[in-house]
C-alpha cells in the first residue's frame, strides 16, 4: 500500500548506529518485497530476527485437485465448511490456479501457541463473521464483520478472535497486492474518483514489543508446506519502523459506489489488483436510472478470466438461490449472465442491498476436492428456462 507509515521509535536516518539505553545496538531489518524495487520497511528489534534454534516438522498443506481442466460453473456452499479450533487446519483451498488460492476458513479459537508467516503469498482476509484483533510484528489491527485485512507476504502474525463462530474468506496472492491504478495518480495518492481514499485505509497504531528469549514457533509456509520453525526470541520484538510495506485494514463498507445511467460493468467495483487477477466489492448502491435502463447485468462471455463471486449479505439480483457464504465459480471459454427472470425482476428496481466479494482471474482456476464436498453440481443448468 504506498502509504508512508511510521510507529514507535527510530534513528533519523537509514542504516547508522541506533542504541538502546544500555548501549547496546538495536538489530535493523529492511522488510521489503520485489527484491530492493518493490515496498519496503525498515524495522528496529531488540534481538537478532535471525536465531533459527531449530526446525522440527515440515509437511503439505498443498491442495488436492478434482478437477485441473474445468469448464463447468458451479455453486459452493461456503458456510458447509466445518468450523476448527486451529486457524491454519481450518483453512480450506476451494479453487487455484498459479498465481493464487482462494480459501474458506471457520477457525474457532485464537492462535495462542505459535506464529505464522506465509512466504508465498500477500494474503488479503475478508471478514465475514467475527471481531478480534490481527497482531503482528508491525503491529496490531481490530478486525470487524466486512474488513479486509491485506497481509504482506513474509509478516509474521497470528488472529485472535472474540467468539468462536468465525467466517473468513481469504485470497493468497503469489504476487503483490495493490490499490487499482486507475485510482492513483503518479505519486500513489487515490484520487478524486476512487470509491476510497487514504483516510479509508486503518493502519496499525498499536505496536507490541517483547524482548524475550526462549522457544518460539513459527510456522512457515513456503511452496504449500509449513515448516516448524523455533526461533530463540520473540518474534514480536520490534521497537519501531518506518515505510510502505506493512498490514492494513479497509472495510468494505466504506468502499463508495460508482453509478450511471446504464449498467457499467464489473471494474467499477474493483478494489485491489495484482499482476494476475482483481477483487472488487459489490456493495449496496442505487440503480442505473436511465428510463429504460435494465440494472441487472448484461450476458458476458468469460473468455480471460475465471469469475469468482462471494456472496456476503442481501439478495443478489442477478442470481436466483444464493445465500451467504455461497461462492459461484463461471469459468473462461462460455458466457454467463442473470439467471431466467432476473432481468425482468430488475426493472424499476431503484437500489440493490447486496453485498458481495468478486475475485477475478486471468489463468483458469483448478477446482479442489474441498471445493466439490460443498459443491451444487447442477447449478451449471440453472440458466435453462423452464
Amino acid at each position: 500500500m504506498p502509504i508512508y507509515h511510521k510507529l514507535g521509535n527510530i534513528p533519523h536516518k537509514r542504516h547508522i548506529q541506533f542504541r538502546k539505553p544500555n548501549g547496546d545496538l538495536y538489530y535493523e531489518q529492511l522488510f521489503g518485497t520485489v527484491g530492493f524495487d518493490g515496498m519496503s520497511t525498515n524495522s528496529y528489534h531488540e534481538q537478532r530476527p535471525t536465531q533459527v534454534k531449530e526446525i522440527r516438522r515440515q509437511y503439505s498443506v498443498a491442495p488436492k485437485i478434482a478437477k485441473a481442466n474445468n469448464i463447468q460453473s458451479y455453486k459452493l456452499r461456503g458456510f458447509e465448511i466445518e468450523p476448527q479450533d486451529d486457524y491454519l487446519e481450518s483453512r480450506k483451498i476451494v479453487l487455484t490456479n498459479s498465481d493464487c488460492h482462494i480459501v474458506l476458513a471457520a477457525p474457532r479459537k485464537s492462535t495462542t501457541d505459535y506464529f505464522y508467516k506465509n512466504t508465498d503469498s500477500d494474503e488479503v482476509i475478508f471478514i465475514h463473521k467475527g471481531t478480534g484483533k490481527l497482531r503482528t510484528m508491525l503491529g496490531n489491527l481490530d478486525f470487524k464483520y466486512g474488513d479486509y485485512l491485506v497481509v504482506p507476504r513474509g509478516m509474521i502474525y497470528k488472529m485472535d478472535f472474540d467468539t468462536e463462530d468465525n467466517r473468513l474468506f481469504i485470497v493468497e496472492s503469489h504476487s503483490p497486492v495493490y490499490t487499482p491504478k486507475q485510482y492513483r495518480n503518479w505519486f500513489g495518492q487515490l484520487l478524486e474518483h476512487s470509491p476510497f481514499c487514504e483516510r479509508d485505509i486503518r493502519r496499525p497504531e498499536e505496536l507490541e514489543t517483547y524482548n524475550e528469549k526462549g522457544d518460539f514457533v513459527i510456522k512457515v509456509k513456503k511452496k504449500d508446506e509449513i515448516f516448524e520453525m523455533v526461533y530463540a526470541s520473540h518474534p514480536f520484538d520490534v521497537i519501531g519502523y518506518d515505510g510502505f510495506n506493512y498490514p492494513y485494514a479497509f472495510s468494505i463498507h466504506d468502499f463508495e459506489p460508482i453509478t450511471g445511467r446504464i449498467h457499467l460493468p464489473p471494474p467499477i467495483h474493483q478494489t485491489f489488483e495484482t499482476n494476475a487477477f482483481v477483487i472488487c466489492s459489490f456493495v449496496p448502491r442505487l440503480y442505473d436510472y436511465h428510463p429504460l435502463s435494465i440494472p441487472a447485468p448484461y450476458n458476458h462471455s468469460n473468455i480471460d478470466a475465471d469469475e469468482v463471486l462471494y456472496y456476503v449479505d442481501g439478495d443478489f439480483m442477478s442470481r436466483n438461490d444464493v445465500k451467504p457464504g455461497n461462492i459461484s465459480l463461471h469459468p473462461a471459454g462460455i458466457p454467463h449472465g442473470p439467471h431466467p427472470g432476473a432481468a425482468e425482476r430488475s426493472i424499476g428496481k431503484k437500489e440493490t442491498l447486496e453485498l458481495a466479494v468478486m475475485v477475478d482471474t486471468f489463468k483458469p482456476l483448478m477446482v479442489t476436492e474441498d471445493a466439490m464436498g460443498i459443491a451444487d453440481d447442477t447449478y451449471y443448468q440453472s440458466w435453462l428456462e423452464e
